[in-house]
């Protein structure tokens, strides 16, 4: 019986740290997917995720852009495709996959 106790306290931290336990939030741990805490930590997180987004697809396109001299076909598809990879972000960001999908 001892390892049956055993076994269910590591599944019931387990669960705690992925937020699936209802003494998640006592459990001090939060999932690398969790939301933090406040609105503003949440409001920072989405902007900065929108942003880097950004940049990243406009400096990419910008590169390509000097490297091929087709300036600005591809900083302008890249800054498009910056913005939607940042608002994906954020959606994932406020819809966490639960689990796998059958």
């Amino acid at each position: 019986m001892n390892e049956r106790d055993d076994f269910n306290e590591r599944l019931k931290q387990a669960r705690q740290r992925q937020g699936l336990e209802k003494g998640a939030d006592k459990a001090g741990g939060e999932g690398s997917n969790a939301l933090p805490g406040g609105a503003l930590q949440i409001g920072m997180r989405a902007g900065v995720e929108v942003v880097s987004a950004l940049i990243a697809g406009a400096g990419l396109g910008w590169l390509l852009d000097r490297w091929l001299g087709s300036f600005p076909w591809l900083f302008m598809v890249f800054f498009v495709v910056g913005g939607v990879a940042g608002v994906m972000n954020v959606y994932r960001l406020f819809n966490p996959r639960t689990g796998a999908r059958k």
